[in-house]
């Protein structure tokens, strides 16, 4: 079954779900949608053979599957209200800026029977995949803290650092754990002249006495993706930026101070990829498994007490 797919939002993140789309076998691209000539003259380019509007109101009464939001996060709950009385929708991360909007979006979806996915890239990343494995084998021992370091993206106006870099940290702690955490301490403040926010740093704790640290910053000269989990037989270093050799697991014997290396075979397919087939697969089968229980409203309920 091919899904027809309507994109609105074609800036910075709205080509590479657009990318993704295109090279799944489960998906045709119709319809793409955005307020700037310029962005829809590059569309037009790589999709000639779509429909082009500048409203998205126009889709209506369009025959659409699918429904991609990729717009600033001030719009994401007035186009996701409009689209889930009649439309699967996929939407960029975070859902909404507030708790009782994500809500009452959640609550449309249900009562519509339409499905709404978040894209948190992350968590469908092979390395995040295997380290969810890892914790319920409890191959290592007990999981005792995390850290993660997310820094340098482009400065936005709309949220602030942790609503746009946290968001993937949140929302990868909740997949791992299954919960959200007992208690929150956080700073957050500006490094440069910003409107909002440009750096946080965020102490979690969670059951079974598991600690985590996050930093999460705009400001930084490197692209820096990186999350420590220390185990009690072991430390896993997860690096999103690695071409191949994304996790080094490090062990060692009780009374050693040296560490044996290795370099797990993971999935190296990109993780936007792997949601979209993810989305294919749930709207054919009538089943969103990470979605559905409650997965949006806990991330956002996490955000708003940072």
């Amino acid at each position: 079954m091919t899904l027809k797919v309507a994109i609105i939002g074609y800036g910075y993140w709205g080509p590479k779900l657009a990318r993704n789309i295109q090279n799944s076998n489960n998906f045709d691209i119709k319809f793409i949608i955005d307020t700037s000539i310029n962005n829809l003259n590059k569309a037009k380019k790589n999709f000639p053979l779509c429909q082009f509007y500048k409203d998205y109101r126009k889709l209506n009464s369009k025959k659409v599957d699918l429904v991609v939001i990729s717009t600033p996060t001030k719009t994401h709950f007035k186009m996701a209200n409009h689209f889930l009385n009649k439309k699967n929708v996929l939407i960029e991360k975070p859902l909404a800026l507030k708790l009782n909007d994500v809500v009452k979006l959640e609550k449309l979806s249900l009562r519509k029977k339409k499905k709404l996915f978040v894209d948190y890239p992350f968590i469908f990343s092979g390395s995040i995949k295997y380290l969810k494995d890892i914790i319920n084998q409890k191959k290592y021992g007990k999981l005792l803290e995390i850290e993660s370091f997310r820094e340098q993206a482009p400065i936005r106006n709309d949220a602030d650092v942790v609503w746009d870099l946290g968001v993937h940290d949140i929302s990868i702690l909740r997949y791992l754990l299954n919960t959200n955490p007992k208690k929150i301490k956080s700073v957050k403040y500006n490094t440069i002249k910003t409107k909002k926010k440009d750096t946080a740093y965020i102490n979690l704790e969670y059951k079974n006495n598991i600690k985590v640290f996050i930093k999460n910053s705009w400001i930084s000269p490197l692209k820096i993706r990186l999350i420590k989990f220390k185990f009690q037989k072991a430390i896993i270093i997860c690096d999103e930026n690695e071409p191949i050799y994304k996790l080094k697991v490090f062990t060692k014997k009780k009374l050693s101070s040296i560490y044996k290396l290795d370099l797990p075979e993971i999935d190296l397919s990109e993780p936007l990829f792997n949601l979209i087939n993810y989305v294919s697969k749930s709207i054919e089968t009538n089943k969103n498994k990470i979605f559905e229980k409650k997965f949006n409203i806990d991330v956002t309920k996490v955000l708003e007490r940072i």
